[in-house]
């Protein structure tokens, strides 16, 4: 059987729903799995064993030069050529639809109610029902296994493998790792700012645990964060611009990883290291709790139909609670 998955970003969604590889290749050992992803984020897939083939697209790209949209169309219409026997849309967007709608005539994805963009559903002729303000990934695990007629439990999701890899990771990272102390991976940046936890309490955290913090960083608005917090606390150290599959090699060989509602933070939990995710103007339901996995949260109500960019109630959270969460984890 050969079977599509469309899901094209952002890094979190995309981890967010690669836990359920493992259960789809244990249930159905001979599938063939394609993904289909924007290029941007293909190296977060990379490597993993029960993927067979990463085809990455660049529809970003149509938004600078129209033009592209027949060079996208035209890729999309070759791969067409693969003969899925079902395209799984994971998305749920107009443009993902449209994709998977290129791609083959065999479309599953989630119902109307289910989705942001409502429209994308009637691309599909399997439709997945789960509410939209449940948890991310239990979403994830459904619209990709109920067409597949099989059901992914919390429980197995829980007890999961980690499944994500990396290889030819840049050495420079190790010169950053240290034998002597425990390495914590601070994520200080995401896509909005008011998702971001305090500098200025990051640095605290550093100064209380005295380990060895390490801060990656995406652009210069982040490093600029990291510098700041290194020249504070003797703690940190800011790391050097890597790429996804050296993130994913620094994180496997961290301690724990302390960060904001974003794409990296969620590494840690596909990889299977202990965690803190920090949350302010988001549901804290798109992560999975366990018992390595932990999250804060700040006092605000969150509505998962409309997110406040405007909430920034995540600087009010006390940097003294994650600094007990992380000694349990660490200690």
């Amino acid at each position: 059987m050969k079977l599509a998955i469309v899901k094209l970003s952002a890094m979190g969604d995309i981890i967010h729903a690669m836990v359920a590889l493992q259960f789809i290749k244990k249930q159905i050992p001979n599938i063939q799995i394609d993904w289909f992803v924007e290029k941007a984020f293909a190296s977060v897939l990379e490597y993993n064993p029960d993927i067979d083939n990463i085809y990455k697209l660049d529809l970003k790209s149509i938004k600078k030069n129209k033009k592209n949209l027949f060079s996208q169309i035209k890729l999309i219409k070759q791969y067409s050529k693969n003969d899925y026997d079902l395209i799984i849309d994971g998305q749920g967007l107009i443009k993902s639809a449209i994709v998977s709608k290129l791609l083959g005539k065999n479309i599953a994805g989630f119902d109307k109610n289910s989705i942001r963009e409502g429209v994308a559903s009637f691309f599909y002729n399997t439709k997945v029902n789960i509410a939209y303000d449940e948890n991310t990934i239990d979403r994830n695990a459904k619209v990709l296994s109920s067409p597949l007629k099989f059901e992914i439990t919390k429980n197995e999701i829980i007890e999961k493998e980690k499944f994500l890899f990396f290889e030819n990771e840049e050495k420079i990272i190790y010169d950053y790792l240290s034998k002597d102390k425990k390495n914590i991976i601070f994520v200080v940046g995401s896509t909005w700012e008011s998702r971001n936890y305090p500098k200025e309490k990051f640095a605290k955290i550093a100064d209380e645990l005295k380990e060895n913090c390490l801060i990656v960083w995406g652009n210069e608005d982040e490093r600029q964060k990291a510098l700041w917090i290194e020249e504070k606390s003797s703690y940190t150290k800011a790391m050097p611009k890597i790429n996804l599959n050296s993130l994913k090699a620094l994180i496997a060989n961290s301690e724990l990883l302390i960060g904001n509602d974003t794409g990296p933070t969620h590494m840690a939990w596909g990889l299977n290291i202990p965690s803190i995710t920090i949350f302010g103007p988001t549901p804290i339901n798109r992560v999975y709790q366990t018992s390595i996995n932990k999250v804060v949260k700040s006092n605000s109500e969150v509505n998962h139909f409309k997110l406040d960019k405007n909430d920034f109630s995540i600087v009010e959270i006390d940097e003294n609670l994650i600094i007990s969460m992380a000694r349990v984890l660490l200690y």
